[in-house]
């Protein structure tokens, strides 16, 4: 076959996302924590972009007050682009930010005053405890310094993450020193520290509790699947004990701690910040878009006055103002579309769930994103980016946005919510006699009678998902 050149014209329709298009998107599914560090970042970066605070009210007169001081009448003003035109380095370092930032550099005969963090004090972690405690250890420098590289090996839950052989290759060590300086660490507080694995971990635990030899270490040792699994008869009728001092050694192991490191975790609490707040005011329901935090943005008009007189700027400025203002004018833009989306899709789940913001979660109803997208006339996919990750607080709590829809599940009264029927499993679970836990098949006698009629593997589904376990599972000895 001959390969020859040609032109050919094709008509073709693609959907092209604009940068603006791209930018409205990526905003629209961003949380408010994440929407603000955005924002704040753009201030910095964009001149055109300023915060627009509220102005304080002028307090009137009155013939008591004292005269302000009058401007000098020969005074000239000076306008805002011949100041920026005549701003020089040596101004910029002489003058200090009027709002009371630091500009990065202290005047002569300034003294840089210290940071308040350095006063805050500071928890120490899993690292600093186990550090503390090799310094002030007896053993020899060789032992003390392979001890130190276990330590660092050891994860936030007091697991050594590295085997005998990764340390003896690393730290080109013989496996006894080695072996010495993971068994000196794993006599450290808390119990249990440097384990390789569970079982290791309560062992260690079971030793400094001086219990070695017992009916309990033989358990951890051997039983550790029946103990998951609560088969504490085949554990005494293996051990021939009776079931008391069977019960008695479980209650040992449930004491102990999976993970010893836990209690010196540093991790920070993430407290959700709601995106909308529904309250009933006089018998109506108020939509208020959270702003605490969001700093509000406004152009600056002196750098819009500067972009307007051409011969003061060259050609590499203009197209950089330009360039500036135009994305100052699209991200306010894209801001004041995603708050209107944001109150579009909470006043439409306000209009369909007004029964749950009326009298709780039993009047819950099944909903999905489509029902949303047709009552407020927008795309499927924009109402799946505005519930993601948001929050609405409400008089019964916080929610997520997703916890208003859910699927549809049919009753003798007619479809009810998934969500709701969850939470109806829930609390029959919670209200059981832990001695005689409730089987698959009678939380499904139990859901007839809410009108509730569905299958025991539904029950099963719904009760992995809550993360409830199984029926023997549950089962508790006295």
């Amino acid at each position: 076959m001959a390969l020859e050149n040609r032109l050919d014209l094709r008509l073709s329709q693609k959907l092209i996302l604009t940068p603006q298009l791209q930018q409205a998107i990526k905003l629209l599914q961003m949380p408010q924590l994440e929407l603000a560090q955005v924002l704040n970042q753009e201030l910095v970066e964009n001149p055109f972009l300023e915060e627009a605070f509220e102005e304080p009210e002028m307090e009137e007169y009155s013939n008591n007050d004292e005269p302000l001081p009058s401007t000098p009448a020969d005074d000239t003003e000076v306008s805002f682009e011949e100041n920026l035109v005549n701003f020089g380095v040596d101004d910029y370092f002489d003058e200090r930010s009027s709002d009371g930032r630091d500009l990065g550099y202290f005047s002569p005969g300034v003294d840089e005053q210290p940071s308040y963090e350095l006063f805050y004090s500071r928890k120490p972690d899993l690292y600093d405890h186990l550090i503390w405690q090799l310094r002030l250890c007896n053993a020899d420098d060789a032992i003390r310094m392979i001890a130190e590289a276990v330590i660092g090996n050891i994860d936030e839950d007091g697991y050594l993450r590295a085997t005998d052989d990764e340390l003896m290759s690393t730290l080109d060590v013989a496996v006894d020193t080695v072996r010495s300086a993971v068994a000196l660490v794993q006599s450290f507080d808390p119990p249990g520290m440097g384990a390789r694995d569970l079982k290791e971990c309560l062992l260690l635990q079971l030793r400094a509790l001086d219990l070695s030899g017992t009916l309990v270490e033989k358990i951890v040792n051997n039983n550790l699947e029946d103990l998951q699994r609560k088969r504490y008869g085949h554990i005494a009728k293996q051990y021939n004990t009776p079931m008391e001092d069977t019960m008695a050694a479980v209650k040992i192991i449930e004491g102990l701690e999976p993970k010893p490191g836990r209690s010196f975790s540093n991790a920070e609490t993430n407290y959700v910040v709601p995106d909308v707040y529904i309250s009933k005011i006089d018998g109506e329901y108020q939509i208020i878009l959270n702003e605490d935090g969001m700093p509000r943005l406004r152009l600056n008009s002196g750098y819009r006055k500067l972009l307007l007189k051409k011969e003061m700027l060259t050609k590499e400025e203009r197209e950089f103002l330009r360039e500036k203002l135009k994305r100052a004018m699209e991200l306010i833009k894209s801001l004041d579309q995603r708050n209107k989306t944001i109150y579009k899709v909470s006043e439409s789940i306000l209009k369909f769930q007004r029964d749950f913001f009326d009298r709780g979660m039993q009047c819950l109803k099944p909903l999905n994103l489509k029902d949303v997208a047709v009552d407020i006339n927008m795309h499927e996919s924009t109402i799946s980016r505005v519930t993601s990750n948001k929050f609405l607080a409400c008089d019964d709590g916080v929610f997520s946005f997703r916890f208003f829809f859910s699927s549809a599940i049919q009753s003798d009264t007619g479809d009810v919510s998934s969500t709701l029927v969850k939470d109806l499993i829930r609390k029959i679970i919670a209200e059981e006699d832990p001695k005689k836990p409730l089987s698959d098949l009678m939380v499904v006698e139990r859901l007839k009678e809410h009108n509730i009629n569905i299958a025991r593997r539904t029950v099963a589904k719904y009760r992995e998902e809550l993360k409830i376990p199984p029926q023997n599972q549950r089962k508790r000895f006295e």
